[in-house]
């Protein structure tokens, strides 16, 4: 008899859990409908909290997700596999024995600073790895090649100003568009572009008093980790038939460029490599890091290198070498996150 009430209790536990994570699938928002759901949200997330801290893993779109979990490496908790938030699912789960949470954040700037303040604000976090493909804006970088920068600008943060205007002397960059014309000479109503800077608040500045910011930086101290994986295989071909003409790198410490603008433009590529001599161009890094630092909490970014920005003959290539660009991403994680257990283990503090 004493048998089959622990097996009803075990199978009226799994039920609830069911029953609530179903509610929680079905929620569009934080708050959900009714006291009932508040408690039941708050419950699973004191028991996935329970067994963190975690790492959170944060990519962009489809493709990029699709090549993290071919990999394999990505185990699901047994209890806890899941929690949908807000339309977006964040995965729960270990590699190589780092707990870590998942989440696709969708393509942009406002996608990714909200997906990143969502997950520090609900989960137990320890700090966020942020991975995706693409575009490359430095010549000694090629398709395939994976970046791991120290720093990213926001370089979308504009003033857009008249021909006959001058850009302001606090900008910390110009893009003069009659410098483009064909044929040259002459006016242009485009005008000018004074590149402004970000408004950074963080938890460790003076309330409600914001700092100019232009370089976001990562976490030195994972980024040391980061140079251990320089010199690792990466993979060459999409299939027997797509192949790249050399082998890929893997290369930390350069800089990074975010808006939310997919480059496909040589002119405007060179300009952003001379101006801030950035090698890679995104449309979230940026909202992430700044986020992360804000919040007082460590963050790496690591982006394979899909195409070259619009500094190629022909059509972009993201569609032949994305795919590539985002496995050769998604090993680079993988490989991070095994040093990082190491480096973790040796009892070395990394805050």
């Amino acid at each position: 008899m004493g048998q089959y009430w622990k097996w009803l209790g075990y199978y009226l536990m799994i039920w609830e859990i069911v029953l609530v994570l179903g509610v929680v699938g079905s929620s569009t928002h934080l708050g959900g409908s009714g006291s009932s759901w508040k408690r039941s949200y708050k419950k699973i997330v004191k028991q996935i909290n329970g067994k963190g801290p975690y790492i959170g893993l944060i990519t962009v779109y489809p493709p990029e997700e699709d090549a993290f979990f071919s990999t394999g490496s990505f185990q699901p908790d047994s209890d806890y596999p899941f929690l949908d938030l807000s339309g977006r699912r964040f995965r729960v789960g270990n590699v190589y024995g780092k707990r870590v949470i998942y989440v696709k954040c969708g393509v942009g700037l406002i996608n990714a600073a909200a997906t990143t303040q969502q997950m520090l604000d609900v989960f137990n976090m320890r700090g966020i790895i942020h991975f995706g493909i693409a575009g490359n804006i430095n010549d000694s970088m090629s398709i395939g090649d994976v970046t791991i920068p120290k720093e990213f600008a926001d370089t979308g943060i504009w003033d857009w100003l008249n021909p006959n205007a001058t850009v302001d002397s606090t900008d910390i960059a110009g893009l003069d568009v009659k410098n483009y014309n064909v044929p040259e000479g002459g006016e242009n109503l485009l005008g000018h572009i004074g590149f402004n800077f970000e408004q950074f608040y963080s938890n460790s500045g003076k309330p409600n008093t914001a700092q100019p910011m232009v370089w976001a930086q990562v976490n030195q101290h994972w980024l040391h980790v980061a140079s251990k994986l320089e010199g690792m295989e990466l993979k060459q071909c999409v299939n027997s038939t797509l192949c790249l003409e050399k082998k890929p790198k893997l290369v930390v410490g350069l800089r990074g460029s975010t808006s939310n603008i997919f480059v496909d433009n040589a002119a405007y590529r060179d300009f952003l490599f001379q101006t801030f001599q950035v090698s890679s161009s995104d449309m979230e890094s940026f909202a992430v890091v700044m986020t992360s630092l804000s919040n007082g909490f460590p963050v790496l970014v690591i982006r394979g290198l899909s195409d070259i920005a619009g500094g190629q003959e022909g059509t972009n290539t993201i569609e032949l070498f994305g795919s590539l660009a985002a496995l050769n991403t998604a090993n680079s994680v993988i490989r991070f996150l095994k040093e990082l257990k190491a480096f973790d283990d040796s009892n070395y503090s990394y805050m």
